[in-house]
């Protein structure tokens, strides 16, 4: 089967088939020039830079999470102490009373 179009619609569609198949030659090769793909001393720089920034980071957050419990859960209570409910405030512990014959009772009197 071959195709064939009339005269008066062959010459348009040749045409535009060739101006869109050509190479751009008149200096813009879109941002591609020369030196494209290629990298600086300075980019390098920078990279180095931020491998050093990153494993000083790394170290860091090691050092935190070493220091991280490993469960946050309450430690247990001991035998002797009842088990304080959540909701509860922990009983806080009396200040020791002087004893009666203490000197410190004696000078207040």
């Amino acid at each position: 089967m071959s195709l064939t179009l009339p005269a008066g619609v062959a010459l348009p569609v040749t045409a535009s088939a060739l101006v869109l198949t050509q190479q751009p030659g008149n200096g813009d090769n879109g941002g591609q020039g020369e030196d494209f793909g290629k990298s600086s001393p300075v980019g390098f720089l920078v990279l180095i830079l931020f491998l050093v920034a990153v494993a000083f980071l790394v170290r860091s957050m090691t050092k935190h999470l070493k220091r991280v419990p490993a469960s946050f859960d309450d430690p247990p209570a001991a035998p002797g102490q009842p088990e304080a409910k959540p909701g509860e405030p922990e009983a806080a512990e009396e200040p020791a009373k002087p004893a009666k014959d203490s000197p410190a009772t004696k000078a207040d009197s």
